[in-house]
């Protein structure tokens, strides 16, 4: 029995236990059922369905937890955009936030949101009224959904792709491919709508 589970368990907090252990077998590249999770946290089989009514719950719960900690990272030291290059550095941390994490960037955004889940729904609504936000004072003037939309798929098409190894680079130059694809559409979509 790890020490860390078996103290998080004894101190009423089993579901942060089991969250954290699932965490890190995932992230680990470890298959995981509750099962497993509760071998790994030492407790018993039957403990993770206290939490969690099966496999696809104990996703979720990961799920809204990566939600989380991507919102963390996309608000992390900046304050709200006012331009371009401020509204591309959210870009770069997304991307930064799949290539740190890839297990989890495939759990959170590989299978439909489970709508029954709240916290999962709260989360995803959490990201995007921040990335809404973060547009809307960049282009005040603009609808910011469709431009909170084509924006996600520029940056999740970004990161999908270094995290399946389709493009590559060193930190610093996906950093800079992030920045310089942002600049590209947006200055692109302004020359656009000025013809």
């Amino acid at each position: 029995m790890s020490t860390s589970a078996k103290a998080g368990y004894h101190h009423g907090d089993l579901r942060a236990a089991l969250l954290a252990t699932a965490m890190g077998m995932l992230e680990r590249g470890e298959p995981f059922s509750l099962r497993a999770v509760a071998r790994e946290a030492g407790v018993s089989p039957t403990a993770p369905y206290r939490h969690f009514a099966d496999r696809e719950a104990l996703e979720s719960a990961l799920a809204a937890q990566g939600l989380r900690d991507l919102r963390d990272d996309l608000s992390r030291d900046r304050d709200s955009p006012t331009t371009v290059a401020e509204l591309a550095e959210f870009g770069v941390a997304y991307v930064d936030f799949a290539l740190r994490r890839p297990a989890l960037f495939r759990l959170m955004f590989g299978q439909e949101c489970d709508v029954e889940n709240a916290d999962r729904v709260q989360a995803a609504a959490d990201v995007h009224a921040l990335l809404a936000s973060a547009i809307a004072g960049v282009f005040p003037d603009a609808d910011p959904v469709p431009l909170a939309v084509g924006g996600w798929g520029l940056v999740h098409g970004l990161a999908s792709l270094h995290v399946d190894g389709k493009l590559t680079g060193a930190r610093d130059e996906v950093a800079e491919q992030v920045r310089s694809s942002i600049a590209a559409v947006l200055t692109a979509g302004a020359a656009a709508s000025q013809d």
